[in-house]
């Protein structure tokens, strides 16, 4: 059984013809796109436990390459005073990671058009099969041509589900981070400034 399940398998792979190349290639930009950015998605790429931490009860952080935050905080203190500058920095990074999911949306909506021209062919071929003595389309070898001819859509409705899926997903992801980093910035901003307001009325006391 499991046999006859793969053999099956492989024609209906066959039975796509031509366009079974280009829905492999979709296939596998989606399967990639979607690992490659669940992993720079991840927690301790964008927002580490620690750094957030630090930045929501106040304290004085330092930030870095390691992270979508740190670097955050990395500019701010090149720049302070800057929230414009850094407010604009923020939505850079936030672009950063929608990088690539936008091909998403052209593999789930590509992928069935495809499967669909190649079961439009499929049928084509499929009524062209005539018995000689008849002249009539064979009944047995119509069957199983129109049945494979669907093959190529098939074939695009998965890789077509497996795409939205993926989308949805990592949409949601990037969505919950940038909520957190626009949280984020503005409690860094708030800090930065409260220290610049400290400073100044150091030097007044001073003078």
């Amino acid at each position: 059984m499991l046999l006859l399940s793969v053999i099956d398998g492989m024609r209906v792979i066959k039975e796509a013809g031509l366009l079974a190349y280009p829905l492999g290639l979709c296939s596998v930009v989606a399967v990639f796109i979607i690992c490659e950015r669940s992993f720079a998605l991840r927690n301790a790429a964008i927002v580490p436990a620690d750094l957030t931490d630090s930045v929501l009860q106040g304290r004085t952080v330092s930030g870095g390459q390691h992270s979508a935050l740190g670097r955050i905080i990395s500019f701010v203190e090149r720049h302070p005073g800057d929230d414009d500058g850094a407010k604009a920095y923020a939505r850079l990074e936030i672009m950063k990671m929608e990088r690539g999911v936008s091909y998403l949306d052209t593999i789930y909506t590509g992928a069935p058009l495809i499967g669909l021209i190649g079961t439009v062919s499929g049928l084509l071929a499929a009524f062209s099969v005539i018995d000689p003595q008849t002249r009539m389309p064979d009944p047995v070898k119509f069957t199983e041509s129109v049945g494979y001819a669907l093959s190529a859509t098939l074939i695009g409705l998965v890789i077509a589900v497996i795409a939205l899926v993926g989308n949805g997903y990592l949409q949601r992801r990037i969505d919950h981070h940038a909520a957190r980093l626009d949280v984020l910035l503005e409690r860094i901003l708030a800090h930065h400034a409260g220290r610049g307001v400290t400073k100044m009325e150091s030097k007044e006391l001073v003078s």
